[in-house]
């Protein structure tokens, strides 16, 4: 079964003389070293509730050794501007202090476990990621990071409760409990403004932060060195890796357009970003808000529920604190300064400028289709989320002429500590119907085809969830055979493995990120390929797109306006087929 699905997936991107020479190995692989390979790893699975979840955590994070800042975090803008704050300037501190305020609410419903587990079809989900998105950071190790974890619900003891707020390349702290109590609006309030003024007119800082967007063994002999130095660098360290976030006070203004807001999320001042924690609460001058986060101890749908909470929050209020004007003798913040010598300046100016030599590089379109959304979808009794997929399969067909190897996330939160399964839209059925869809003579089978590939996904992706993927069966095949000291088995050398997105290759590397308000980007996992997060609401698709603007072969703006004409094509098509 295993086998059979994964050769089908080959086929979009071979010659018929590739599939066969591809199929053959699959074949022997099936029969022979995969037998062994497969009976050693249903071994470890008996002694594990999860035999996924250490391999995972290592191979797709923890061992790489590219820049995690931009390759593997996720970030994206906050959603307050399209109802109580839109952009304005003077509003940065109180805003802050607000959000902040619903975000603290959001941790203390963790701590005292008040949040309901998510469900789906009546099924209730595992919510251990959850745990992950306060108090937790990752530390770099020459050839391999770690995650630490420092939160704790009231029940398991005392947790961490201070944040970090980072603002022109200082860094400072403070408590957000006082007196057992989290502060309140104006307490945070007045702790911000003390940080602002602290800042203003005075040189910048050393910008240390910035070491953490460097390529990861770089960084991790750079922290070795910077604790070396002095005990008291360590402290700090930790006492960033254990805050609850980072807060970060940006001067940018990046609502000009929405592809700067967007963009400004992933690609903004790594001076005032700790690149490796798994929440970046980013504060702009003119009022707007987002995130950045290290993707490595929790995937995007923690932060979307996280964000859409504070979102309904403040919606609900209109932005608004009605609450206690009371402020209380809370200590004020306290800076956080590292001791540096020539060698860290000298490392902190090289992380810098490969880092903006990077972000340089990156393009990122983020656009509202408007002219239909979720509800015109249902009413043809279509998935939205497949639809969207199949549209993006046409629009890259259109673009390059070929069908593009694509992931898209399939949650697998079932299971035991469960994350991610891969989901290749990229099927046969897709590609036969986006062949049609640009043959000027063909008419009839569009509607017939279109049907079949839908049906296809859909299965897909059900099969995906419930643990009956194969992506990461693979993966742990080729891992228990790395672990026994064995040859790399030809199936994972073959050309068309890494052609098809076998390895990380994918050419789209695609999400839905929900029916919120909540959106996200991420850069593209190949320099060919491009990254696609889209949100769906009733009347419009919100999608955010990047590619890398030096691969010749790749334009964002293009692939969504192609997106748009196949979006359009398709209700028009599922209109007159009366699906």
């Amino acid at each position: 079964y295993l086998f059979t699905h994964f050769s089908l997936v080959l086929r979009p991107f071979a010659t018929a003389e590739e599939f066969q020479a591809t199929t053959a190995i699959v074949k022997r692989f099936g029969k022979g070293v995969g037998q062994d390979l497969h009976q050693k790893l249903l071994q470890r699975a008996r002694i594990r509730r999860n035999w996924l979840e250490e391999w995972w955590l290592d191979a797709a994070y923890l061992e790489l050794r590219l820049p995690s800042q931009l390759n593997v975090n996720f970030g994206g803008p906050a959603p307050y501007l399209e109802h109580c704050w839109p952009a304005m300037e003077g509003e940065q501190l109180p805003r802050t202090s607000l959000a902040i305020w619903h975000t603290l609410q959001f941790w203390d419903m963790l701590r005292t476990e008040r949040l309901g587990p998510h469900k789906t079809d009546n099924t209730a989900l595992d919510m251990d990621q959850f745990r992950m998105l306060f108090c937790t950071c990752k530390v770099p190790g020459v050839t391999k990071d770690s995650v630490i974890n420092y939160f704790k619900t009231e029940s398991e003891g005392p947790c961490p409760s201070h944040v970090v707020v980072m603002c022109k390349g200082r860094v400072f702290t403070f408590d957000v409990v006082y007196d057992g109590n989290i502060l309140t609006p104006l307490e945070l309030l007045r702790q911000l403004t003390y940080v602002k003024q602290c800042c203003e007119g005075q040189p910048v800082g050393d910008g240390v932060a910035a070491l953490t967007s460097e390529e990861r063994t770089r960084w991790a002999k750079v922290r070795e060195y910077l604790t070396s130095i002095d005990p008291a660098n360590k402290v700090i360290l930790e006492t960033i890796q254990s805050s609850l976030f980072v807060v970060s006070l940006d001067d940018a203004k990046p609502y000009a357009t929405a592809e700067n807001y967007t963009r400004e999320a992933l690609t903004g001042d790594p001076t005032i970003r700790w690149g490796d924690k798994s929440y970046n609460f980013l504060s702009f001058a003119d009022g707007t808000f987002g995130s950045n986060c290290d993707h490595s101890p929790y995937d995007a749908m923690v932060l979307v529920t996280q964000c859409y909470y504070v979102d309904q929050q403040l919606k609900a209020t209109n932005g608004n604190w009605k609450g206690s004007s009371a402020l209380r003798p809370v200590p004020l913040p306290g800076e956080l300064v590292f001791t540096v010598d020539d060698r860290v300046r000298s490392d902190i100016a090289h992380a810098k400028q490969q880092y903006w030599e990077t972000t340089r590089d990156l393009q990122v379109v983020c656009y509202a289709f408007t002219s239909f959304g979720k509800a015109a979808i249902k009413q043809r009794k279509l998935h939205p989320d497949t639809f969207i997929q199949l549209a993006l399969q046409l629009a890259y067909y259109r673009q390059h002429g070929r069908s593009g190897s694509c992931y898209e996330t399939a949650m697998t939160r079932r299971f035991y500590h469960g994350r991610t399964e891969t989901m290749r839209p990229c099927t046969l059925e897709a590609q036969n119907w986006c062949r049609l869809m640009l043959d000027p003579a063909a008419s009839v089978t569009k509607r017939k085809a279109l049907l079949l590939a839908f049906n296809k996904h859909n299965k897909l992706m059900a099969e995906a969830q419930n643990g009956k993927g194969f992506d990461r069966h693979l993966l742990g095949l080729y891992l228990i055979a790395k672990e026994e000291g064995l040859p790399v088995p030809d199936l994972f050398t073959d050309p068309l493995y890494s052609k098809s997105g076998g390895g990380g290759n994918f050419v789209l590397s695609t999400s839905l990120v929900g029916y919120t308000t909540v959106l996200g980007a991420v850069a593209p996992m190949v320099n060919n390929g491009y990254g696609f997060f889209y949100r769906i609401r009733d009347d419009r698709i919100v999608a955010s797109c990047s590619a890398w603007k030096s691969s010749p072969e790749t334009d964002a703006e293009t692939l969504f306006q192609n997106l748009a004409t196949s979006l359009h094509d398709m209700l028009q098509l599922a209109t007159t087929a009366h699906l």
